[in-house]
């Protein structure tokens, strides 16, 4: 079972609820937690696991042109041909970028000199490590700078797929680009989180057209509800009987992220209403 946390816009308390459904889950089932934000994964804080990774693992996913100066002739095709804007003339030859090369190679594929040549890039690493409450959590870092992140979030998944689990619970990074997509390929069942804002409840929306493409069941729960009362409502006849519950608005769930103090040892509402939002996700969708 794969049940992903989305969100469509970021800050709304995904890796929160990510980490106590973690835990709720492991008190039961064999689980493995994943943070699928390869771009900037937190979901160990969360947790309280900052400590030292106990296995990391190089990947390479992604490839970057080497240009063969002595064949080049100068032509300008991969210039014209490269869409991501990361080839320009100068000096009558082509420059790279790299931070804007994606490594498609339609450069080498071009090139009537045989001058590039696509090579290999290490972009990012995996980290594993067994949490101080018995499940394994597995996260990855895309490098500063590097492109890939979808791919790295399949190379986690992959390494997730490994370990001994049952119920495989997944951060997934905001937004709709690749990352996210990666992150439900395969999923079960989809948790969506937003706030009663118009940039939440509008972002909300474009994520689910993504779940709904890939035809996954989902439900929603709504974070601080009770900062935007009309939105609020708004939502929840919008979700109908798919609304998984409701999380208060509370300063301290940040004092106690900051003290790196995991929702369910404190003794804050939020505790009491992400245990229903489990109950109620056991409840309907099994």
């Amino acid at each position: 079972m794969k049940i992903v946390i989305a969100s469509g816009k970021g800050g709304v308390g995904k890796s929160m609820l990510v980490s106590a459904l973690a835990m709720l889950f492991n008190k039961k089932k064999k689980i493995v937690a994943v943070d699928c934000d390869a771009d900037a994964p937190n979901l160990n804080i969360w947790l309280n696991e900052i400590g030292e990774w106990e296995k990391i693992i190089k990947v390479i996913t992604s490839a970057r042109p080497e240009i063969d100066y002595k064949k080049c002739n100068g032509c300008g095709l991969c210039v014209k041909n490269c869409r991501f804007e990361a080839l320009e003339m100068v000096n009558n030859k082509p420059k790279l970028n790299r931070f804007l090369c994606e490594g498609c190679g339609a450069c080498e594929i071009i090139c009537p000199q045989k001058a590039i040549i696509l090579k290999p890039v290490q972009n990012g690493e995996i980290r594993i490590k067994k949490t101080k409450y018995g499940f394994p959590l597995v996260s990855g870092q895309l490098y500063p700078g590097e492109s890939g992140s979808g791919k790295v979030v399949t190379e986690i998944k992959k390494e997730a797929e490994k370990l001994n689990h049952e119920v495989m619970v997944l951060d997934s990074a905001p937004g709709t680009g690749c990352p996210v997509i990666a992150s439900l390929q395969g999923a079960d069942f989809v948790v969506l989180i937003s706030e009663p804002t118009p940039s939440g409840f509008s972002d909300l929306k474009r994520v689910l057209m993504v779940v709904e493409h890939f035809k996954i069941p989902w439900g929603l729960v709504i974070n601080k509800w009770d900062i935007n009362l009309p939105l609020s409502n708004k939502m929840e006849k919008w979700a109908k009987s798919k609304l998984l519950g409701k999380i208060s608005y509370d300063q301290e769930i940040f004092r106690a992220v900051s003290n790196l103090t995991p929702i369910l040892e404190t003794r804050l509402k939020a505790k009491k209403e992400i245990k229903k939002i489990f109950d109620n996700l056991n409840k309907l969708y099994g």
